[in-house]
């Protein structure tokens, strides 16, 4: 007979787990070319949209600064510029999907909350490069930029959507969690 695992260890292994996860879709992303040193995919953002609707919004910014970190260290990065963006990145579209699934919880889909943090991501980022790089010329990479993040964000919209439908192990982290 299998003892109770109280909550608080569940939730601390499900943060560890989806820190470990953005660590490995980050070391993923890693592997594919880049044509600007800042310029990713977003696959690491995937743990951070399922937590969403399963942590709270603390321990989801914790889960953020895990990510960042981990990354920063797994990729060499972490007292570089390149950190800066990626900080940056990741902090302002985890803060706008956080806020727009709390605003509009069954109003946004998945496909929605990952577009508008490609986005807010983007845009920080393109600001970042014109006033720390590449000054105005900044302008020149924006639309393949946000071309590229849109594509992405898309992509991994529509696959966010689907495996949330139809994953058991995220029904049983919501039971868990109560939120169904």
């Amino acid at each position: 007979m299998q003892a109770s695992i109280p909550s608080a260890d569940r939730e601390t292994r499900l943060i560890a787990l989806l820190a470990a996860s953005c660590l490995f879709f980050s070391l993923i992303e890693y592997l594919i070319p880049k044509p600007l040193p800042f310029m990713r995919l977003g696959l690491a953002n995937l743990p951070i949209l399922f937590s969403l609707n399963l942590l709270q919004p603390r321990k989801i910014v914790l889960l953020i600064v895990l990510k960042v970190l981990g990354q920063g260290l797994v990729n060499g990065t972490l007292f570089s510029y390149i950190f800066l963006f990626s900080a940056a990145g990741s902090f302002s579209s985890g803060m706008v999907m956080l806020l727009l699934f709390r605003l509009l919880k069954t109003r946004v889909s998945m496909l929605g909350l990952c577009l508008a943090g490609a986005l807010t991501s983007n845009l920080i980022q393109l600001t970042m490069a014109r006033y720390i790089i590449f000054g105005k010329s900044a302008l020149l990479i924006g639309p393949p930029f946000l071309a590229i993040g849109t594509i992405s964000a898309v992509i991994l919209g529509v696959f966010a959507e689907r495996f949330l439908a139809e994953s058991r192990w995220y029904r049983e982290k919501l039971d868990q969690a109560g939120k169904q």
